[in-house]
């Protein structure tokens, strides 16, 4: 089988989980057919392909998989109702759709395939097929065309973490791909919308409508770093909530706020994430940037307000007298991660997986200016609220005009005011 220069990349990774981003006609699906085979090549192995529904199975590689391996003369024999081949060497290769993926549970299996991942429920993977592949030690790619932010993201997010030994991820445009023309993809982008182009064509995870963190660049946001050895002030952003207390880690430099380290501990208190803070980053100096409501929350046995805690700690704490809108609070946050001007001057390291996931997902509820909290999204990203809003506010600039009077006449009497 003929495979493109990416095709090769990505076939040869020795990677249990592999993760293929492409935009449209990089050759995903063929390269799902190669893997199918590649891996049944040996006796009695069991490979899956998992599309969105079993109509796209059938219609999309189906017929292609057939003409494969009659070429190779492997077919034993062919059961089309259920599109399963068995081949001569006992291996089976099968097609299966997600859309009742409860049916799919208890087969054990050596590869599975996802064809456009993005579109496949999350729990199809999670909570059904992860496991099929446990005692056989199994594989799984995923591959497909993003649709927004969902699980296929995370798992291209997961793909590019050094510390996941296990994973890989790539990801290749329809340029790239080299099975489309520059003249079809010149028409193409005549054709079609901008927001439209760059996620089918170049493999780009737009956000929705409504994220509420839109400046937030994965490749320009996201950088790994460690903290100098001649740091010596940390500065950390606090939402208290009980489940869970979140603590967000950074530093500052040339007014760049570097997010080093996220703290999250479930069904604990102030005291508890305090220590958790000396344990982590002894000898610090440490400045704190809580919720404002802080004044008045008690969590402790002896009534002791979250700011006492964080004083009698050590923390040297920074905290406006009410809260901010949080509007202002959204937009200082926004502004930081890119100004005007294009300056990034919020970089967070990838370990800060609920930081990113929050920035990255949280929506306004539909039709409102009102965060959607109903998902849990919205803990981290208050935590560093409150530190970007204190240091790095929204200043509102206005011109204070002047009053204007006006004059009307009734019948019997004028009447004269300002405004």
């Amino acid at each position: 089988m003929k495979l493109s220069e990416p095709q090769k990349r990505i076939a040869h990774d020795k990677a249990r989980f592999r993760v293929w981003v492409g935009g449209r006609r990089t050759g995903k699906t063929t390269l799902s057919i190669r893997e199918l085979c590649h891996a049944a090549r040996e006796p009695n192995k069991n490979c899956w392909a998992v599309f969105p529904s079993y109509r796209q199975a059938k219609q999309v590689a189906w017929v292609m998989l057939k003409e494969l391996l009659h070429k190779l003369r492997w077919i034993k024999t062919v059961n089309e109702a259920e599109l399963t081949i068995l081949l001569k060497n006992n291996s089976r290769i099968s097609l299966r759709g997600a859309e009742n993926y409860d049916a799919l549970r208890g087969t054990k299996l050596d590869l599975i395939c996802f064809d456009e991942t993005s579109d496949i429920p999350e729990d199809a993977w999670t909570s059904v097929l992860r496991p099929t592949i446990s005692d056989t030690k199994g594989k799984a790619c995923f591959f497909g065309t993003p649709k927004g932010r969902n699980w296929f993201f995370d798992l291209y997010q997961r793909g590019q973490d050094p510390t996941e030994e296990e994973w890989s991820s790539y990801l290749v445009t329809t340029k790239e791909g080299g099975w489309v023309d520059d003249d079809e993809l010149a028409q193409a982008k005549r054709d079609l919308d901008y927001r439209t182009f760059q996620q089918e064509y170049e493999g780009t995870f737009l956000t929705w409508s409504g994220v509420i963190y839109y400046a937030l660049d994965l490749k320009h946001n996201v950088k790994r770093f460690d903290i100098p050895d001649d740091v010596t002030i940390l500065h950390i952003g606090h939402d208290f909530n009980i489940d869970p207390m979140v603590a967000i880690v950074c530093y500052i430099k040339n007014d760049v706020i570097y997010v080093a380290d996220e703290i999250q501990i479930w069904s604990s208190n102030t005291d508890e994430i305090c220590q958790e803070i000396h344990n982590r980053y002894p000898n610090k100096k440490i400045f704190s940037y809580p919720d404002p409501s802080a004044k008045q929350r008690k969590t402790s046995a002896g009534g002791r307000t979250d700011i006492s805690i964080l004083q009698n700690n050590g923390f040297i704490v920074k905290a406006y007298n009410k809260h901010l809108p949080v509007r202002d609070r959204i937009n200082s946050v926004n502004s930081k991660l890119c100004s005007s001007s294009g300056i990034r001057g919020l970089i967070i390291h990838p370990n800060c997986k609920n930081l990113l996931n929050t920035l990255s997902k949280q929506v306004y509820k539909a039709n409102t200016s009102v965060p959607d909290k109903s998902s849990g999204l919205d803990h981290h990203g208050d935590a560093i609220g409150y530190l970007v809003s204190y240091l790095y506010p929204i200043t509102r600039e206005y011109t204070e005009t002047s009053n204007e009077r006006f004059v009307f006449k009734t019948r019997n009497k004028t009447w004269q005011n300002m405004v």
